[in-house]
């Protein structure tokens, strides 16, 4: 599948000129892209216990957010309301929106996030606000009007649920039809309002705070080193003050502390499981009655494997990492997985290795993967 084109704009000088520095509005990326879901569509995903969905609304001025347990009848109260809502991972239901991501391979899957879509009514909006993360943002169905602004006051409206700039100073101003796209930094001020009945499809990228790296890879630390000996202090000394943690106690466990040591493989493997890990909410569905190894395989040959819609799959050299566990493999087996990684399928004409049956026949029995014929 192809990656979009940004118009007189290449990859390259989109990432050199572009990426996390300034805005770009393409129209007309995708002629006629009418959206992947109907209104109807979106509501019944938003609605399925599995979602991670937002019910956004304002009535007299005031809002509020709704995102727990959302049902059909929600959304028949929002008569004179201005309302909103916003679903994530939509990626992770449908097929069509995962390919719709293949276009954005410019960037590494290392750092893509998920597919969000949101759909409100005529002049529906969550206000102007900031986000922390690259995403371009892809008109459906309708239009919405964009302003944006690279104003440094990011300060926010208290004591309301939603995280709305305070002061907002617009300097651009766009409408996106269907087919439009604008790309906007991190941290680049903006404010959406639909001019009619509207879908907006937000590809957005990862961002971890550096907050959240260095947390994270204390954990990913505490389960993969040993260090031996245990704290002793022969030589103690009688001190006037019991109560005292003495500079003696303070310099024997900086001398242990000092033990903790990484190196470049423990970063590689951390930053493998770290960005594969399923989020809290995901769940893989293994097989109720799976195929033998034998037949699995001989399925795989005759129809094709994909990945599950949920599954990451991230590659370092020969190491592969999915849904945050690691398989190291042979260099006969490696041009297959990069194969199947970067594709997200595969169509195999002839026999593959016993190496690659029996990884695949383990990510099946995991429900990591399914047969194409299972995902039609």
């Amino acid at each position: 599948m192809k990656t979009i084109s940004l118009g007189d704009i290449s990859h390259e000088t989109f990432l050199r000129d572009y990426w996390q520095k300034k805005p770009l509005l393409v129209r007309n990326v995708f002629p006629g892209f009418a959206g992947l879901l109907t209104v109807d569509e979106l509501v019944s995903l938003a609605c399925q216990d599995s979602s991670q969905s937002r019910l956004i609304t304002r009535e007299d001025g005031e809002w509020d957010v709704q995102s727990d347990m959302l049902t059909v009848a929600d959304f028949a109260s929002l008569v004179n309301k201005q309302w909103m809502l916003l679903v994530h991972d939509v990626n992770h239901y449908l097929m069509a929106a995962r390919d719709l991501l293949h276009h954005f391979s410019f960037i590494p899957y290392a750092r893509l996030d998920d597919l969000m879509v949101s759909f409100s009514p005529k002049g529906g909006g969550i206000g102007p606000h900031v986000d922390s993360y690259d995403v371009f943002l892809l008109q459906g169905m309708g239009s919405k009007r964009w302003q944006i602004s690279a104003q440094q006051n990011n300060d926010l409206i208290d004591d309301i649920p939603l995280k709305i700039l305070r002061d907002f100073s617009p300097e651009q101003e766009w409408v996106l039809e269907s087919g439009d796209m604008l790309y906007l930094p991190p941290n680049y001020a903006h404010n959406g309002v639909a001019e009619n009945d509207c879908m907006t499809y937000s590809v957005g990228f990862r961002a971890p705070s550096h907050q959240e790296i260095c947390e994270q890879f204390l954990i990913y630390l505490q389960d993969h080193i040993c260090i031996d000996g245990r704290y002793s202090d022969p030589d103690l000394a009688l001190q006037s003050s019991p109560s005292e943690i003495s500079a003696s106690m303070l310099h024997k466990t900086s001398t242990i502390l000092s033990d903790i040591q990484w190196d470049n493989a423990d970063v590689e493997k951390f930053l493998g499981i770290y960005l594969t890990e399923p989020k809290p909410h995901i769940f893989f569905d293994p097989p109720v009655n799976p195929l033998s190894q034998e037949k699995f395989m001989s399925q795989v040959v005759e129809v094709g494997v994909r990945l599950d819609l949920k599954s990451q799959l991230l590659a370092r050299k020969n190491i592969f990492y999915i849904n945050g566990d690691e398989f190291i493999v042979g260099d006969d087996s490696r041009c297959l997985l990069e194969t199947f990684a970067n594709k997200k399928k595969l169509l195999i004409e002839e026999e593959v290795s016993q190496e690659i049956s029996d990884l695949f026949y383990q990510w099946y029995r995991c429900g990591y993967i399914l047969l194409i014929s299972e995902m039609n």
